[in-house]
């Protein structure tokens, strides 16, 4: 922000319970929600290292050498006694980091913030309303911003109002003795008439002496101050919101910035540093938030990248005319733009600033620039001991050495932040997040693997706890920890592939799980299911033989898999479940529910963990008894019925009774491609592999497959889409059967795309709103181009252009203009430090927020399927000598083995490619047609 800061008479009773309820009325405050307990703020759980507790010391001595003891207020900027309520707000955080911190004891904590409330209680407001936009630090008393004394004054600011709020969240959970305290004052301002159509709104006094209300905030800010409204019971959706916002391209880089600009509203929409590093240390994170600050993080990288000079950018005071700067990514229009809050140009002053470099460093532990860019600053420290300057300037190289509260109180806030093992400040359920992260009907299983689930509510009870964390250990190291791939690139990564594939690899090191060796199916929710395991497995594979991970990384990545596969508990003691908590490896639904008896088995889900484990011990032999232990400890006897594939369910009966209900697959494309990762562990599954006669309906003038004709079950398909196909295609090549199904689906896309100029990628993917999970279908519910829910409803303007559709048809397809079109509008759509999105709306061409396991291990699948000549990443076994094979060889296992040891699907080439086919004939496709134009 700107630099701003016992009885008598029954009628005296009767006289003080109106006077009671008068005030009551008068000064009504919604009920606030404390946010946490007093305990986790003293819950040093990352103990600050000897140079970290130099940097906090630093800056604490800022706050000792500039406190007023008349006021209990401290120095805006080194010297000089001024302060607004967001001077006042950075001060409250420092003390209580301070307290934690050990730099201050209780009995001075104590003193201080005693001091401070008393004299804050007493402050003359403007207009009786709010406190006034600043005031002198040494006496209280209102003035402008030059400290020169006002009676009025000149209004308020509603940001400074949410930031010094959520000061006193912290305190008041920190230190619950100041609770009634602070909500005596707060019950004291009027708050809600800063409040407006869901927005902020600040004061201003105009030169004819009127107040004239103003809306307060843009992208970043405005949602920050929103949330420190909202901890006391204030509401303000529209300032929450994000919008109004677009994504200007800066250094390469798609960058979230407010549409209302300084010549339409007269304010700035500057896009800086602080307002996200705040979000991240207070509030956790999360959604498009978490998003919006990586991509701000990363074009600042970029532009160092690009010209050599160290980038961290934001609002800083300077020791020089104009005293006060935006150093921004974007403002008004300009990119890197250095302005005053009238917008007047300063490029010459451009810094380096040292609590963004601090912020950012702590916020991205693991991101190297974040790094860098502090080490650039980490030293900054005032010779005479008064804390840290706060910058260094670009162009002189010269330290900028204006001391600020800003500066010195975010430094602390910072380290506490780190020093609570990176912990926000703030969990309060009382805030609202603009995230899109699911908070009812969510799926802890990646969309693309779950046939007809009913999905239920995560549930909550008082005595709820997080789960307790299982350490599972890796199994024992092998015997020849090499590579003993069998594989032949063509090329290696160009610089650009090796870019994309180091993005998408970045998921499965964000959402590891270093106690238990599991990965989250999707980023928001700690669950995971056997398909995601396997989109894990596949994952692992392709970073190593693109050379993304070491060969140690990818062996103690391995080991530690395997070694938790030994650990998950079996449903009916037969198979693995349908989902996992990944921390506590309890059976879970897919709301992420506890279900202690489990509640199924997927078939689909079995084929996809089978297809890995086997490319494992194909290309790294040296884990195939690891493996082989691993699924000879599962039975089939259920699973594979009369060469069909069946999923099992369970049902409450209503005397209480759970019943498990076994039924055929149905889904189209995932059951063709489970059946042959089933072959090759040499199962019959010849009813599911395939082949067969399909049912179609003209879909852009294409015959598209919608379901296959069976006598087995009544269950129909519901709809298509391109994920199955895609992944088939990739590991297992295009057979002919395959070939004509795989096809007319990409044909129709591509049609449609001709015909409309609407790029199409079909897919199940994660969505960061309500249903939260949508299929971008080519056919479903009998309509070409829907997008349904799990549940069948249809979602408008649902549709989502799948970025890993996108990568693997190029990789298929590459010389088709349509599939390049495609890769060339989603390759962008990544974060370097979460991974890659699911895609973009069609509708609006905005991102699909949300990251999967499935959607980053099919990109590093392509680009690896592209580097073997696009061979099937799926190769033939060598040794059928193993222990599999030998169990299988002694039959009557009494676990539904293979009746015999030999594959039932064999690896070909023929001109048209490489491809895996079942080793017994298939009938050629055969077409029903049902018209859905």
């Amino acid at each position: 922000m700107i630099y701003k800061p016992r009885q008598q008479k029954l009628l005296r009773w009767i006289a003080l319970f109106l006077i009671g309820t008068f005030l009551q009325l008068l000064f009504y405050i919604p009920t606030p929600v404390l946010s946490q307990n007093s305990s986790s703020c003293s819950n040093i759980t990352a103990p600050l290292t000897p140079e970290e507790q130099t940097y906090a010391h630093a800056a604490w001595q800022y706050f000792v050498k500039n406190y007023q003891p008349a006021t209990g207020f401290t120095n805006s900027t080194g010297g000089y006694p001024s302060g607004t309520l967001w001077d006042m707000g950075n001060y409250l955080m420092a003390l209580n980091a301070a307290r934690w911190l050990n730099l201050t004891d209780q009995a001075d904590f104590d003193t201080r913030l005693n001091k401070f409330l008393t004299t804050l209680s007493s402050l003359k407001l403007f207009e009786d309303t709010l406190p006034n936009k600043v005031y002198n630090a040494a006496n209280a008393q209102i003035v402008d911003y030059g400290n020169n004394p006002l009676e009025r004054g000149i209004g308020w600011s509603a940001l400074d109002v949410g930031r010094i709020l959520a000061a006193f969240d912290v305190i008041r959970t920190c230190h619950p003795q100041y609770n009634d305290w602070l909500k005596g004052i707060v019950a004291k301002w009027q708050v809600a008439r800063s409040l407006k159509d869901g927005q902020l709104y600040g004061a201003a006094v105009l030169p004819d002496n009127k107040t004239l209300l103003v809306q307060e905030g843009r992208l970043g800010y405005e949602e920050y101050g929103a949330r420190g409204y909202q901890l006391w019971g204030f509401s303000a959706p529209k300032a929450i919101s994000l919008e109004p916002f677009k994504l200007v391209e800066i250094n390469g880089v798609q960058i979230p910035v407010d549409t209302r600009d300084f010549k339409s509203t007269n304010a700035n929409n500057y896009v800086v540093s602080e307002s996200y590093i705040l979000d991240g240390i207070e509030f956790g994170l999360q959604g498009e938030l978490a998003d919006f600050a990586a991509r701000v993080l990363d074009v600042q990288k970029r532009r160092y990248d690009t010209t050599g000079q160290l980038t961290a950018v934001t609002e800083d005071n300077i020791d020089q005319a104009p005293y006060f700067l935006y150093n921004t990514v974007y403002a008004n229009g300009a990119n890197w733009a250095t302005i005053t809050d009238t917008n007047q140009p300063y490029p010459q002053f451009r810094s380096i600033s040292t609590k963004a470099a601090f912020g950012w460093r702590y916020l991205f532990p693991d991101n190297a620039y974040a790094k860098k860019v502090f080490d650039a600053v980490k030293d900054l420290r005032s010779p005479d001991d008064n804390g840290y300057y706060a910058g260094i300037y670009e162009e002189s190289k010269q330290p900028n050495k204006a001391l600020t509260g800003n500066t010195n109180g975010l430094i602390l806030e910072i380290l506490y932040y780190k020093a609570k093992g990176n912990h926000p400040l703030i969990t309060s359920d009382s805030v609202t997040v603009s995230t899109g992260k699911p908070s009812e009907n969510a799926s802890s299983a990646t969309p693309s693997n779950q046939p007809n689930s009913t999905v239920t509510t995560p549930t909550a009870t008082p005595g709820d706890t997080k789960p307790t964390e299982v350490a599972v250990a890796p199994i024992p190291p092998v015997d020849s920890p090499h590579s003993s791939s069998n594989l032949k690139l063509d090329r290696p990564l160009s610089v650009i592939e090796r870019h994309y594939a180091e993005a998408a690899w970045r998921y499965f090191q964000l959402n590891y799980h270093s106690n238990s060796g599991l990965i989250d199916d999707r980023s928001d929710l700690k669950g995971a299911t056997l398909w995601g395991l396997g989109d894990y497995l596949a994952a692992l594979h392709a970073a190593r033989s693109l050379d993304i991970i070491t060969l140690q990384k990818f062996d103690q990545r391995t080991r530690h898999l395997l070694g938790a596969f030994t650990k998950l508990p079996l449903f009916e003691q037969e198979l693995p479940g349908r989902g996992y908590d990944t921390r506590s490896l309890q059976l879970v639904d897919y709301g992420g529910n506890p279900v202690p008896e489990g509640n199924g088995w997927s078939a689909l889900d079995l084929g996809r963990i089978l297809a890995g484990l086997y490319n494992l011990k194909t290309c790294h032999p040296q884990y195939t008894a690891a493996v082989d232990k691993i699924v000879l400890d599962w039975s089939y006897l259920r699973v594979v019925r009369e060469g069909i594939l069946s999923s099992a369910t369970t049902a409450k009966e209503q005397v209480g009774r759970s019943l498990i209900r076994v039924n055929p697959e149905t889904r189209l494309g995932y059951e063709e491609y489970a059946a042959r990762a089933f072959q090759l562990w040499g199962f019959n599954v010849d009813g599911s592999a395939v082949g067969g006669e399909y049912q179609t309906a003209s879909v852009e003038g294409v015959k598209v497959p919608i379901q296959r004709h069976r006598r087995d079950t009544n269950s129909k398909n519901q709809y298509t889409v391109s994920n199955p196909f895609l992944l088939y295609a990739l590991e297992f090549g295009l057979d002919p059967q395959m070939r004509s199904l795989f096809v007319p689906i990409f044909q129709a896309q591509a049609e449609r795309y001709r015909r409309t100029g609407t790029l199409t990628a079909s897919a199940t993917t994660l969505i960061d709103r309500k249903p939260y999970t949508v299929h971008s279908t080519i056919t479903g519910r009998g309509e070409s181009w829907v997008a349904l829910a799990d549940d069948g409803q249809i979602v408008p303007k649902g549709r989502v252009v799948s970025t890993a559709v996108a990568f693997a048809y190029h990789a298929l397809v590459p010389q088709n203009k349509y599939s390049q079109d495609l890769l060339q509008k989603t390759t962008d759509l990544y974060n370097p430090l979460a991974g890659f999105y699911e895609g973009f709306y069609e509708a609006t061409g905005k991102t699909a927020v949300g990251f999967t396991s499935s959607t980053n291990s099919m990109i590093l699948q392509s680009l690896l399927y592209d580097l073997m000549n696009r061979q099937p990443l799926i190769r033939p076994a060598i040794n059928m000598k193993s222990p599999w094979w030998q169990e299988v060889t002694k039959g009557d296992s009494g676990r539904g083995l293979p009746t015999a040891a030999t594959q039932q699907t064999r690896l070909i080439s023929d001109p048209s490619g490489s491809y895996w086919v079942s080793g017994s004939k298939n009938t050629p496709l055969l077409t029903g047609t049902k018209t859905t134009e």
